[in-house]
């Protein structure tokens, strides 16, 4: 159908720019970020409004939850009946909301995820901490706008006697920002807006000591530092972790398991069970044995330890880095300031709004009291003037035609006055009903003058708003059940860091390097002469027994160290895979030695043109692929030996078969470098290194790896100095340039 009027061009860009940002302030107004007043989104508003409207007071009956949300969605918020139920349940949930502002009769889902029963089967009615936020809404303290139809109104904000933003915390994602605020406990929110009021210019350091922290539903500890928290109340943004709080439960015969009480805000118990049972069956998590879920009410998750020697804190370490014992809840206080504008604000700000809206809300409550009382006494003294003149005003009443007129113009009544005097009973006209009228006329004079006096003075209405929350931190203070705090705070974790035994199952194995480069992983310590198998034409190079909690160390010709974790090296199984793979090696270099990790060593790293230096074992230790470098070569030089550092000397023997040894302390200890002159070399260069005690002499092993001890008187001709040609070895010496015994070896 063609459409009416004549087409119109216009602009994409400007369209598309004018409908999204429409579209972007209604997601930020009226959909994801709460008011700072009274701590509420549009949709929460809505429900209590509604249920108020209901008469679904706190000492009333229930009635049922789709009777809410259909008036709800009827009147005031045209969304889907199950987003707005959603609203409500959550509301409910006492493990969700830290103050439930409604009380939910039936299942309103729990804490392992379990969505709550369908509406037609759940009832509900308000809370008290919903009565204070209503309290007052009749007696013109906020402003109210038409609804989405206009056939009704509501509120644009809650008068909001209770700290709700803060107190039960908030969570949304607009367009282009968000807002994640933790609950906290309302005791301490009273105690700080109360310092706040007497002094206005409170520092966020003062502030953070009375509120040091959220107060979680489900309870917890914050580890996190108190530097870090006032930072983040200062600011706006920051986070806090949360860890699960745990004991140990003594068993028989010595035995022990550990039992979570409480866990993390807004972790799902079931997918936290089960999220340890895949990690368990991972073999992620060595030191544990077993995870069981025996919760009733009170949350019980019990954790068995795979020993009774295992340390609980370095099993705790260990499961709160790999799953969600441990959580980090953000803060981001991104609300919308009186209703209108997003903003990020401090604690001390979000405090100031509530107190100046509570202030506003006691002006307006106040002008409307005056008010009515206003015209209340306007009425009673024209009761009196009935009274003094009874016998006139029943004859103009019985005989005048328009006894209005009659009584405005002879009394000086007003026209309400008039009406109130036609409107009386013949009851009323009895002596003491006069003096009833007397005394109330009396007491709204004395109430009229003393409100006068209050909106006067400024420290007279600061002074009934401190009242008013006094009477909100007594009825929430924290030895009432639902005020008491729940999340207590700790340092920063006794355990530095977790030992990698805590991640990683310790089992023996065997690492096989081949002469071709490809490396695997054994189970268990293989002995020298058991069958491995190589590729055709490949054979063995490096045979190692180590740990799958080790770290391996490989040195190459570049004179690069790199890391390899036992636990990730290749199976077994098949020949493995090369190493080139696991490590960023440039193309024509090679491994020169391989050895297990021991951090407290030192190595004696030197070159082919007869370079070296000691190197603490504890610096080589690479974090990337590429390695570490650490004995530099230029040119054609390369990496050709790496020993471990002990004894006093150093022996040294190039590829023309020429021998040196001089004192081990002429050798620098440096991190990165060159190195020193070990040996001369007119032609060739350096075949191998060794450090060895003089006094037990020096062992060389030859090719069937048979030793042989050269003794200290043996070796006198070849003692000299650093960077010495050297000569021939002596008499006995294993053919070759080699000390041979494999790394390390005495």
């Amino acid at each position: 159908m063609p459409p009416e009027g004549p087409a119109q061009d216009i602009n994409l860009r400007e369209a598309l720019e004018e409908r999204y940002l429409a579209y972007a302030l209604s997601t930020i107004m009226h959909r994801a970020l709460p008011d700072v007043r009274d701590g509420l989104k549009p949709v929460h508003r809505r429900v209590l409004f509604a249920m108020r409207q209901l008469k679904l007071d706190p000492g009333s009956g229930f009635k049922k939850c789709a009777r809410v949300v259909g008036d709800v969605i009827g009147k005031y918020h045209p969304h889907g009946d199950q987003s707005v139920y959603d609203a409500l349940v959550r509301l409910a949930q006492d493990f969700a909301v830290r103050y439930p502002m409604i009380d939910g009769q039936g299942n309103f889902g729990n804490v392992d995820g379990d969505n709550a029963a369908a509406m037609r089967y759940t009832e509900a009615r308000l809370t008290e901490v919903a009565a204070l936020l209503l309290d007052g809404l009749d007696e013109d303290t906020v402003d109210f706008r038409e609804t989405y139809d206009g056939s009704e109104e509501e509120p644009l904000v809650l008068p909001g006697a209770f700290p709700n933003l803060l107190a039960n915390g908030s969570a949304g994602i607009a367009v282009g920002m968000a807002t994640s605020i933790p609950p906290h406990n309302a005791a301490e929110l009273c105690e700080a807006a109360l310092h706040l009021i007497k002094h206005p210019n409170a520092s966020a350091a003062t502030l953070t000591g009375i509120v040091p922290g959220p107060d979680f539903p489900t309870g917890g500890i914050i580890v996190e530092s108190k530097e870090a928290i006032a930072e983040a109340y200062a600011t706006g943004r920051g986070g806090f972790r949360v860890r699960a709080r745990w004991e140990i439960e003594e068993l028989p015969r010595g035995l022990w398991q550990i039992v979570v009480t409480e866990i993390p805000y807004q972790v799902q118990k079931s997918k936290l069970v089960e999220k340890l049972a895949e990690l368990l069956m991972a073999k992620k998590l060595p030191l544990l044995e077993d995870v069981r879920d025996e919760s009733s009410e009170d949350i019980r998750l019990v954790l068995v330890p795979k020993a009774k020697t295992v340390d609980a804190e370095h099993l705790m370490e260990s499961i709160f880095r790999t799953s969600d014992l441990e959580n980090r809840f953000s803060l981001n206080m991104n609300v919308l300031s009186a209703g209108q504008v997003p903003q990020v604000m401090s604690l001390r700000d979000v405090l100031r709004a509530w107190l100046d809206h509570r202030k506003d809300v006691l002006v307006r409550r106040s002008n409307f009291r005056l008010e009515k009382i206003a015209k209340r006494l306007e009425v009673l003294e024209g009761y009196l003037v009935a009274y003094l003149n009874l016998d006139e005003v029943i004859r103009i009443i019985r005989e005048e035609d328009e006894p209005k007129k009659d009584l405005i113009r002879i009394f000086k009544l007003t026209d309400n006055q008039a009406e109130a005097i036609l409107n009386m009973r013949l009851r009323s006209l009895r002596k003491l009903e006069e003096m009833e009228i007397r005394g109330e006329h009396k007491a709204l004079t004395a109430e009229q003058k003393a409100l006068k006096a209050l909106l006067k003075s400024d420290d007279d209405l600061w002074s009934r708003v401190s009242d008013e929350i006094k009477d909100v931190k007594t009825k929430f203070g924290k030895n009432t059940p639902l005020g008491k705090r729940r999340t207590t705070f700790a340092d920063a974790p006794s355990v530095d860091f977790v030992p990698i035994e805590a991640m990683i199952e310790r089992e023996p194995i065997t690492i096989v390097y081949s002469a071709k480069g490809w490396i695997r992983s054994m189970k268990g310590h293989l002995e020298a002469d058991a069958d491995i198998k190589y590729k055709e034409g490949d054979k063995d190079r490096f045979i190692i027994h180590a740990e799958t909690t080790d770290k391996l160390i490989l040195f190459g010709t570049d004179g690069r160290f790199y890391t390899l974790p036992c636990d990730k090296l290749p199976s077994g199984r098949g020949h493995g895979e090369p190493v080139r793979l696991l490590i960023d090696m440039e193309e024509g270099r090679d491994v020169v030695q391989i050895f297990v990790h021991q951090p407290d060593r030192k190595l004696l790293v030197a070159s082919h043109e007869g370079n070296g230096f000691i190197v603490p074992e504890a610096e080589v230790v690479a974090m990337r692929r590429a390695g570490k470098q650490v004995l530099n070569v230029t040119g054609t030089d390369e990496a050709v030996a790496c020993t471990v550092v002990q004894g006093d000397h150093v022996a040294v023997i190039g590829e023309n078969r020429k021998l040196v040894i001089f004192p081990l302390k002429e050798v620098n200890e440096m991190t990165r470098g060159k190195g020193v002159r070990l040996q001369k070399y007119k032609d060739g260069g350096l075949g191998d290194v060794k450090c060895f005690t003089l006094k037990e002499g020096l062992i060389v092993y030859d090719r069937s790896n048979r030793a042989r001890n050269f003794s200290q008187s043996d070796l006198k001709e070849w003692r000299g100095e650093r960077a010495q040609a050297g000569r021939l070895p002596p008499k006995g010496y294993p053919s070759g340039y080699k000390f041979g015994g494999g790394f390390g070896a005495a």
